[in-house]
């Protein structure tokens, strides 16, 4: 009799287990005849902080019941992989350090899609070719100024209004700085300087500007973007030359002897976004992922955070970060700079050398 049940039991469970293999097959056939698939994961590789992801990623997982498989890593190690795994994509989405200058110089990584809710975005921040979307607006020209060091130099930190103050005598080796050549944000506060800083956007004044700059930084270049906003909240400089995000979180975290300025002469906010790999596995999830994000519900995420929403009619609930309609916003030429971008390094890195 136990015998008999035995046999029973293991030709059930060999029944079930080609069952389930046969309907495994089926929907690999009908994922590959019909274009669709049955996963219900999407495989993210950014650099994005903490505060973003979590806006962002349990509201999608919520609206969608598509699985985030998250993997945080440096903007250069997300290009590294996505170059090591072109041939077997093990991303669907790179969120995070994605714009124009970045896919010229990788055209080959992504998928061309425009989502739906494209349109419903901005003109300026609408995507530029379908091969990434921008989702949000990054603040490049945040000047972070340590109250305290400023006394001590003997200047009055209310008196700063922009990029010309820069040139102050007193502030000569007491400001932070990176390096264009190496640093994302660095180079976002260079091509907004060159934006403004001339009689024309980009021209030889606005060179002079950076040349009398460089001289002001006494030699000393940051390496690291984030060692500029902290060593200037440690008191080390009394200026950080930075950007938005991280200078208004020091504020959100209670920093008193800082305050953040907008240059007068004009602030850029640069979209940053996503964009889908090219042939990733979980194709119709990396386009939900797309649609979601720049959807009023996915941008109204943004809101409680230090991080701009791309649709700007969202506002952001800090009492930190000041209106649009408060600041002089200045639009830069995205694909003008893309083209110059190898050019004005160079140019930047002789002046830095001389």
């Amino acid at each position: 009799m136990k015998k008999r049940l035995f046999l029973l039991v293991t030709a059930a469970l060999m029944l079930f287990s080609f069952a389930a293999c046969a309907k495994k097959d089926a929907d690999q056939t009908a994922a590959k005849e019909t274009g669709k698939q049955t996963s219900k994961e999407v495989v993210i590789y950014s650099p994005n902080s903490d505060s973003e992801i979590a806006a962002v990623v349990p509201a999608f997982e919520k609206a969608t019941g598509i699985k985030v498989i998250l993997q945080s890593m440096g903007t250069g190690d997300v290009l590294a992989r996505l170059e090591a795994e072109k041939s077997n994509p093990q991303a669907d989405i790179n969120w995070g350090a994605v714009n124009l200058a970045f896919w010229k110089d990788h055209p080959d990584l992504y998928e061309h899609y425009v989502s739906p809710n494209d349109k419903n975005l901005p003109e300026a921040y609408q995507s530029y070719n379908g091969y990434f979307t921008y989702t949000k607006l990054s603040g490049s020209a945040a000047l972070l100024l340590n109250k305290d060091v400023f006394k001590e130099i003997g200047l009055k930190p209310e008196e700063f209004k922009g990029y010309k103050d820069l040139l102050r005598p007193e502030l000569k080796g007491k400001i932070a700085m990176g390096d264009p050549a190496a640093s994302s944000s660095a180079w976002a506060e260079l091509t907004n300087m060159l934006l403004v800083m001339g009689e024309k956007p980009y021209d030889d004044k606005a060179w002079e500007f950076v040349a009398q700059f460089v001289k002001q930084l006494n030699g000393s270049i940051i390496s690291s973007s984030s060692q500029i906003y902290k060593a200037t909240a440690d008191g080390e400089y009394a200026v950080g030359v930075s950007y938005e995000d991280p200078c208004i979180s020091l504020l959100e975290d209670g920093a008193t002897n800082l305050m953040v300025v907008y240059p007068e002469e004009g602030a850029v906010w640069l979209p940053a976004g996503a964009a889908i790999v090219k042939n990733c596995k979980n194709m119709d999830n990396a386009k939900a992922f797309i649609d979601f994000i720049i959807s009023e519900e996915g941008q109204k995420g943004y809101a409680p955070t230090t991080i701009r929403p791309v649709m700007t009619s969202v506002e952001n609930t800090s009492k930190n970060m000041p209106a649009f309609s408060t600041i002089n916003v200045a639009y830069e030429d995205i694909n003008y700079c893309a083209e110059h971008k190898k050019e004005w390094q160079e140019k930047w890195i002789d002046l830095v050398t001389k």
